[in-house]
């Protein structure tokens, strides 16, 4: 399946997995070597992953997430993160570009200060609409591709953020912005696609 308008209308948010199907790192690296070419303000590049296939960790997902049935019969989950200080890292990402010639070392320190300044003026409820923002982006990205390379999805925002953070161990940079089961859908009580609203009720010409 390599048709783009096949991939957007055959993906769905899956409700219920088969069990035990396997994804392999080299499945999952195939689907993020495209995932990093998502946009992201300042190419900042906010999100982040933790792939969770260890049992006891999915277990500690499950109980942070309603105890969920599609956590546990999932392939993986996928843990969305978004990095509050993505801004931090505008030096590193910029300096490929001074070093081929793109930016003169004033271009890059006035890019960095600019950077700096668009989010610390801005304050932490910025900086967090920012990082969700922008992993959303790549997590879209990350379920379309997915479907792509034949393997069914569903994005999650039932969870306690704190029991999340606290089972992950994550650092406080980090925001969890939704979880995405992964594997292969069942099919034997698949629900019927949701209506969707026509052009004219969400789209407006101005």
């Amino acid at each position: 399946m390599n048709d783009f308008e096949s991939v957007v209308k055959s993906r769905r948010s899956v409700s219920k997995f088969t069990q035990g199907i396997d994804i392999s790192q080299k499945e999952l690296e195939q689907i993020f070597s495209l995932v990093k070419f998502a946009p992201s303000a300042y190419n900042l590049q906010h999100a982040n992953y933790v792939v969770v296939t260890d049992p006891l960790m999915k277990q500690k997902v499950y109980e942070a997430s309603y105890k969920q049935y599609k956590i546990q019969s999932s392939s993986a989950v996928i843990v969305v993160l978004g990095d509050l200080e993505a801004y931090k890292d505008s030096a590193r990402i910029n300096e490929g570009l001074f070093h081929l010639g793109f930016f003169s070392k004033q271009e890059l320190d006035a890019e960095v200060q600019q950077v700096t300044h668009f989010y610390e003026e801005r304050g932490e409820p910025f900086k967090r609409d920012e990082a969700i923002r922008n992993a959303s982006l790549s997590a879209m990205l990350f379920m379309l591709t997915a479907k792509n390379q034949g393997w069914d999805t569903c994005p999650m925002i039932g969870f306690e953020a704190d029991k999340l953070i606290e089972a992950l161990q994550l650092e406080e940079r980090y925001v969890p912005a939704m979880l995405i089961t992964i594997g292969k859908e069942d099919t034997s009580s698949q629900r019927p696609r949701g209506y969707r609203k026509p052009i004219g009720e969400f789209v407006k010409y101005v």
